[in-house]
């Protein structure tokens, strides 16, 4: 394509648009893991991947209200002794990291709170975001390409001129989200009582939604 250039007949204008969106968050993300301790390393392998298939019934009971699960790392790793010669083993540890991410914010708190009940559990997060596919996207692209055109023909308008014909429309960046805490909110309790532990009241955390575009327009000459 050959690439137009400006001339006294047909001026050009080049402007940038942004659109910009403070919006509510559609998912909300947790990290699980489980962890087992022992001096033997049947038992120990046993007891983990009996507190890993408890964590996960529990996160699966919340049905529909939970967009995904998955497994991620899983270590069992021998500790050696502090003391004495050779390769001397004094116990073992193993865990196991889940990640789920839920779309029902009222079950949100109810969850971590349970799951941070079991033996040896630790949760991370939450962590809110959009969905991939979120209309929130779109929405602040369009944004964006509104910008471009009105300042565009501001520009034009100053110049007691009128916008011809787009030329170029480049897309410059899309960004959704804020940073997270590091690490988040960390949870590690072990079950010691009966009695559920209240759920937690979690607030999600609005998301800002950003688009940018770049935009390259031809102009009736003005009468200067």
């Amino acid at each position: 394509m050959t690439q137009q250039h400006p001339t006294a007949e047909a001026p050009q204008v080049t402007v940038r648009g942004e659109g910009r969106l403070e919006v509510e968050p559609e998912l909300a993300r947790i990290g699980v893991a489980v962890r087992a301790r022992g001096t033997d390393r049947a038992s120990v392998l046993a007891t983990l991947t009996g507190r890993n298939a408890e964590a996960i019934a529990l996160v699966k009971s919340y049905g529909e209200a939970v967009a995904a699960l998955e497994t991620g790392a899983l270590s069992v790793t021998p500790e050696p002794a502090r003391h004495g010669r050779g390769e001397r083993v004094r116990g073992y540890q193993g865990w196991v990291h889940l990640t789920a991410e839920l779309t029902d914010f009222t079950a949100l708190g109810e969850l971590v709170t349970r799951l941070a009940d079991l033996e040896w559990t630790r949760v991370d997060g939450p962590w809110w975001a959009l969905r991939p596919d979120s209309p929130q996207h779109a929405e602040a692209r369009r944004q964006a390409v509104h910008e471009a055109v009105r300042r565009a023909r501001e520009y034009a308008e100053a110049l007691g001129t009128s916008l011809v014909a787009l030329l170029e429309l480049s897309d410059t960046g899309l960004t959704a989200g804020m940073p997270a805490p590091a690490g988040g909110m960390r949870m590690a309790f072990a079950a010691e009582t009966a009695e559920a532990p209240a759920p937690l009241d979690l607030e999600p955390q609005r998301q800002t939604v950003t688009a940018e575009v770049a935009a390259r327009f031809t102009m009736a000459p003005p009468a200067l």
